[in-house]
Parts: C-alpha cells; structure tokens; sequence
C-alpha cells in the first residue's frame, strides 16, 4: 500500500509499504477513505527527529471503512464506517474509566514514561504505524473507533478524530462562565475551531490572536462574533486585550499554540540544534534542555484576569521551561492541559456533526483536499503557511 513516512527533518515521502494485518484478536483493519495532516504533525516534521526512525508512516486523523477484525471485536464488522480517535485506549482499564483514554494503563508507553499509545507519533507515544496510508491496523479496536452512518461526506465526520474533541476539551477545559469572555491564542486548526464551539457554548466575548492573515481573515469570515487581533499590529498586546475586557483581562484563555517557534529566536536555534545532533544526544537535549518556545503560555498567564483559567491544548515538548510559579500562585490561576480524551466527548459531538445545519462549519473547515501523493508538497505549504493552508485532508 502506499503511505506517507517520515525520511529525515522536513523530509516526508510516499512510499510503498507492506500492507497491515491483523496482529491481534483486538485488531480492525480499515481502508482509509479521508486522513487529516495536523498541526502536530509539524512537530515531526520540523523537530522530533531524535524519537522517529526513517520509515515510519505518519498520520493520526484517519476514517474509513473496516476491512476485517479480530476474533474479539463484537462491535464492528467489515463495511462499517468509521472514524479512529488518534489515541489508541482499551476502554476497561482505571483511567479509561476515569474518562481518561489518554493515560490508558492497557496501552501506556511505559518504557517512554508517557501515556496512551498514539498513531503515527515516534517512540515517545509507541511508535504505531499511522494513518496517513491507504490501510491501518487498528489496535483496541472493540473500543477504539467511533461508528458513524453512510450517506454524509467524510468531513462532516474525521474531526471527530481529533480536531472536534481537542478543541471541545480546550473548552470544557477553560470553564467560561455563561456570557463570559475568552481569549484563543492560536488560530490555525485547533483554536478556530475552539472559538466556534465557545460560540455555541454560550461564551458572551471570543477575542482570537494569531500573526498569520489568512487565518485571522478566516475566523472573521466565519461569523460567529470573534474579534480577531493581529499580533503583529499591537506593542503590547495583553492591554488591548485588558481594554477589551473591563480592564481585567478575560475569564478564560486558551493556548492553542504550543511548541511552535514563530517568533522566537532561541527556540528556533534550539529546534535546529536538535535536528543536527545524533538521536541519543538530541533526546536528552528535548527531556532536560526544555527548548520550547513559551511566548504564548507566559501571554496566556498574563492576560487572563485574577482566579481566571487557562487551558492549554497546543502541544508542548521540553521537560525543563521554567513557568512564573509566582504569578500563577498570586494570581490564583488554574491551569488545565492534556491530550484530548477523545471517546470521551464523543456522545456531545455527534449531535452536532449530525445537524444539516452544520452549526460548527466542519462541512466547509478544510482548506485543502489532496490525494495522498500530494503529501510532501502538503506538509512543506502547511509548514510554511503559504496558499492560505490550515486543514488539509488527504484522500487515499
């Protein structure tokens, strides 16, 4: 089959890959019809080279049709349509139990220190092949993937692999009082869709911050009452937003950015570093060197009011960034984070992705639909943010 994999930094291919087979009596194996490129992604693509090995076939936003299962998968059969969350969980251990697929303790990296296995995501998250091919082994598979109906098109349905529940639980997260404001800094895939789900959550202010125009212009253009502000426009960005909000700051902020490095020099350098050191080295140098960029969590602390939260949905790596542990102490912040737990929002989303009136836009929400040989021109243009490029799906 053929499958996009990882080479090298900023150095992805299509290539021909064995075909997956059933493993194990929880195996499914689906036929891809519609796979998602995220902005995580990115983080393969420009700087996690030290956990991948070349070969490795990338993707974590895939749906399709089941091909075959195991002999314990008792809720699928071949022809079912389905979308697969991006962590791979059990569904019966502790954590899954606590509503917390992301830890499951049936298929914790354990030997990584990390939690629940995810598709196509290096060795820190188990190094399972993804879904950015044209099949996919699906592990756990009597609880993993969500069955949706015939007939839609797949974009009414493949967020819900990813972009719907991360940007839900960035939400639910965040806690914003009924008609209260909020501040999303990040407006690519992830945070766009937060201020639309804040809209219909009942938020009374959406404030968005990017640099990038073409997504301020999309956010604008969507309508739901967001007051999106250039970055680039603004000295002092935390008081235009304290103007904004009764001179407090918002009840609540989203960090939809994470490890990205735009605008920052030392961080920048320090990704590169990372992809020129051997893996060994370059692995010590992410756990212990913390070479995040921390502009967008150190603005979401500072903007948002006293005893407000911040929820912080975009994807950080370094294991030594310090924080303003004083501020956040004074200002009696609470701050939510974590891989979104997937199946656990599911039964809030479906409604919606079901309405014909589509009230979250995920109908008209990808910018770019290619054929999975387009793959590497992709990831270059998402990565450069060139041809107005924020949600693209591949169609093997």
């Amino acid at each position: 089959m053929k499958a996009v994999t990882w080479q090298g930094k900023r150095d992805v291919r299509v290539d021909t890959v064995p075909d997956p087979t059933i493993q194990e009596p929880t195996d499914a194996i689906i036929r891809v019809t519609t796979t998602g490129l995220c902005g995580s992604d990115l983080h393969l693509y420009e700087v996690m080279g030290p956990f991948l090995d070349a070969g490795d076939v990338l993707g974590h936003e895939p749906m399709g049709i089941v091909e075959e299962v195991g002999s314990e998968v008792r809720n699928l059969a071949p022809g079912d349509r389905v979308v697969v969350p991006f962590q791979i969980a059990c569904g019966h251990c502790f954590m899954c139990g606590q509503g917390l697929p992301t830890q499951c303790e049936t298929t914790q990296v354990r030997d990584q220190g990390m939690g629940a296995a995810i598709f196509g995501y290096t060795k820190l998250y188990g190094q399972v092949p993804g879904g950015q091919a044209e099949y996919l082994r699906v592990p756990q598979a009597q609880y993993g993937p969500i069955k949706v109906p015939a007939g839609p098109p797949d974009d009414r349905f493949v967020y819900l692999s990813d972009v719907l529940p991360t940007a839900w639980q960035a939400v639910q997260y965040a806690d914003i009082p009924t008609g209260g404001s909020v501040v999303v800094l990040g407006l690519g895939p992830i945070g766009d869709m937060a201020t639309r789900i804040a809209y219909h959550q009942g938020a009374g202010k959406i404030i968005g911050i990017d640099l990038v125009p073409e997504r301020l212009e999309r956010v604008r253009a969507h309508g739901v009452g967001v007051e999106a502000l250039d970055l680039r426009d603004h000295d002092d960005i935390a008081e235009v937003v304290r103007e904004l909000t009764d001179g407090r700051g918002p009840d609540s902020v989203i960090d939809a950015v994470g490890m990205e490095a735009h605008g920052s020099p030392s961080a920048k350098a320090a990704h590169t570093m990372v992809g020129l050191l051997p893996d060994a080295v370059g692995q010590k140098m992410m756990d212990k060197a913390g070479i995040d960029r921390l502009a967008a969590l150190q603005l979401a602390i500072d903007i948002v009011r006293r005893g407000g939260t911040v929820s912080v949905s975009g994807v950080y790596g370094g294991m030594a960034d310090p924080l303003p542990m004083l501020t956040l102490f004074d200002k009696q912040i609470q701050l939510r984070m974590g891989q979104a737990n997937v199946r656990r929002w599911v039964d809030d989303l479906l409604p919606l992705v079901m309405d014909d009136s589509d009230p979250l836009g995920v109908e008209s929400f990808a910018t770019h639909r290619l054929p999975l040989d387009q793959a590497p021109d992709a990831y270059e243009q998402f990565q450069q943010k060139k041809d107005g490029t924020v949600k693209v799906l591949f169609q093997p």
